[in-house]
């Protein structure tokens, strides 16, 4: 396979990137940004060679505990699901939660061949259970396959006695109920709650 095949095979690893985009990048790279093409195979190996999961919350840290679950000004009570640490960083944008997470890494997805050994629950059971977590708040995404992974971990402590919610769903803030979905709006009446 010559060079070229190989980076836009390379390429294609990436979320959402088909052989013609994959491709259009390649070009780009090449043609228009060699020196953001530097940069970046450069950037993908130093985070390779440098960055691991931490200790306690799993998501990405160059040392053994991140930052965040060293933080003291965090609630070291509430212990926060997501599933990708892109999801731990949108929580945090909305500067409301104050407590620490725990990374999933993925969701429950039979189809993909992921079950619950496959994301390494157990490290999140002994986490929930480590006699600190008075809550841990499920913010799983609304998919089938986050429902059923938020639906399967709730399960799971709350038989070992732990205090499990989840994130409420329903109209966007500055949302139109004509331009929402039937569905959002049929879940924003059933969580509806009191003023």
């Amino acid at each position: 396979m010559s060079p070229l095949d190989q980076l836009i095979e390379a390429l294609r690893v990436l979320p959402g990137v088909g052989p013609k985009s994959a491709q259009r990048m390649a070009y780009h790279l090449l043609q228009r940004d060699r020196q953001g093409a530097a940069r970046l195979g450069a950037s993908i190996v130093t985070a390779m060679e440098k960055l691991k999961h931490c200790q306690r919350c799993n998501s990405f840290t160059e040392a053994d505990v991140c930052e965040r679950c060293l933080n003291a000004q965090r609630d070291p009570a509430l212990l926060c699901v997501v599933e990708m640490p892109a999801d731990l960083a949108m929580m945090e944008q909305t500067h409301t939660y104050k407590g620490l997470y725990y990374v999933l890494m993925g969701r429950i997805s039979p189809l993909d061949g992921v079950g619950p050994r496959e994301l390494q629950l157990e490290k999140l059971i002994d986490r929930a259970s480590d006699g600190v977590v008075n809550e841990v708040i499920l913010a799983t995404n609304f998919t089938n396959e986050g429902e059923a992974t938020a639906h399967y971990v709730g399960a799971v402590l709350q038989a070992r006695g732990i205090k499990v919610s989840r994130i409420a769903r329903g109209v966007p803030v500055g949302g139109e109920l004509e331009h929402t979905d039937i569905g959002t709006i049929a879940q924003a009446l059933v969580e509806r709650r009191s003023l």
